[in-house]
C-alpha cells in the first residue's frame, strides 16, 4: 500500500523544509532562513524587495536625499581640487607647491595649467604676446578659476573649511543641491573677479566657492532655527583676512560670498510645494544673471 502524500507545508524556495510560516503580504509559506520580520508577522525576500522598490525615499528638510549624510560630493570636491594641484606640480616642477609665492614665501608659483585655468580678464602672459583672458574667449576660466591653487598652503586652508562646511551642508541639502551651491558660489566669484577687477589681474582658488559655504551655513541654521553663533566669528575673521592680505581678490570671495547666500535662500526658502521646481528655476536664474554679466563685462573690455 503506498503512502498517502504528505500535507504539511514547504517552503516555496526550499520544497525539503517544513514550514507552518506564512508570508504576510503574498501567503506563500516561508522557512525560517527566507523570512524577514516585519511590523505584523514576516515577508518573504520577493515581498521585501518589492517593498523597499515601492517605499519613498528618505528627504531632508529642503527635499535633498538623505545620501548626503556619507559625503560623497565633498570628498569628490576635495579629490579632484588635490588631483588638479598634483597636475599642476607635474607641469610647473616643485615650486608650484611652495617656497616660491606670497605669505612668507610659503605660497607655489604659478605654472602652465595655473595660466590656462585662472580668472584673467584680457591680457597676454609676456609683452607683445598673444592676448589670453576670458574675453579674449577662454570661458572656462569663469569655472575651472575654482579648482586651482597656488601651492599647497592656498590648497589646505580652502580644503580644511570644504570638508567642515561641506559636509554640514550636504546632509542637510542632499548632495545634488549642495553641488549645486558649491559651483555656483565659486562660479559668482569668480565673475565678481572677472567684473570688478583690472583686467590684467590673475585670480584663483576654492575660497570663492568656500566663502558661499559659510554664508549658506548661516542661512540654513536660521531656517531650521538653530544656532549661528560659531559661524558668525568664522565669517568675520575669513573677511579680516580678504581686506588685510596683499594679492588676495577681495571681489572674488565677496562675489561668492553673496551669490552663496542667494542660492542658499532659494534652497532653504523654495515653498513646500513643488520645492524642487522652485530651486531649479532660482539656481538657473542665477546661473543665468551670472553669464549676463560675464558677457556684459566682456563687451565693455572689447569696446
Amino acid at each position: 500500500m503506498s503512502e498517502a502524500p504528505s500535507t504539511v507545508p514547504v517552503c516555496y524556495r526550499h520544497p525539503s523544509r517544513e514550514t507552518y510560516v506564512r508570508c504576510t503580504r503574498c501567503g506563500r509559506s516561508i522557512c525560517p532562513d527566507c523570512m524577514t520580520e516585519a511590523a505584523v508577522g514576516h515577508q518573504c525576500p520577493e515581498c521585501v524587495s518589492e517593498g523597499k522598490r515601492s517605499q519613498r525615499p528618505a528627504r531632508t528638510a529642503f527635499g535633498g536625499s538623505r545620501v548626503g549624510q556619507a559625503a560623497y560630493a565633498t570628498r569628490a570636491l576635495i579629490g579632484v581640487n588635490v588631483a588638479v594641484i598634483v597636475l599642476s606640480a607635474l607641469v610647473g616642477g616643485t615650486q608650484a607647491i611652495a617656497g616660491s609665492g606670497g605669505w612668507f614665501g610659503l605660497l607655489g608659483s604659478g605654472t602652465p595649467l595655473t595660466q590656462w585655468g585662472e580668472v584673467l580678464g584680457y591680457a597676454s602672459y609676456v609683452p607683445g604676446g598673444e592676448v589670453h583672458g576670458i574675453a579674449a574667449g577662454e570661458w572656462w576660466r569663469l569655472f575651472t578659476a575654482m579648482f586651482l591653487h597656488y601651492g599647497v598652503l592656498h590648497l589646505l586652508l580652502n580644503m580644511v573649511l570644504l570638508w567642515q562646511l561641506g559636509r554640514y551642508l550636504e546632509a542637510h541639502l542632499g548632495p545634488i543641491r549642495f553641488t549645486a551651491l558649491y559651483l555656483l558660489a565659486g562660479l559668482g566669484g569668480n565673475v565678481a573677479a572677472y567684473v570688478f577687477t583690472a583686467q590684467n589681474q590673475p585670480a584663483a582658488g576654492a575660497s570663492t566657492a568656500v566663502f558661499g559655504l559659510v554664508a549658506a551655513a548661516i542661512i540654513v541654521n536660521r531656517r531650521l532655527k538653530l544656532d549661528i553663533t560659531t559661524l558668525v566669528p568664522l565669517l568675520v575673521v575669513n573677511l579680516i583676512f580678504t581686506f588685510s592680505i596683499r594679492n588676495i581678490s577681495v571681489a572674488g570671495h565677496l562675489g561668492g560670498l553673496v551669490v552663496g547666500a542667494v542660492v542658499a535662500v532659494i534652497l532653504a526658502y523654495a515653498p513646500a510645494p513643488r520645492r524642487t521646481l522652485y530651486q531649479a528655476v532660482g539656481c538657473a536664474a542665477v546661473f543665468i544673471l551670472l553669464l549676463a554679466a560675464a558677457v556684459v563685462r566682456t563687451q565693455a573690455i572689447l569696446a
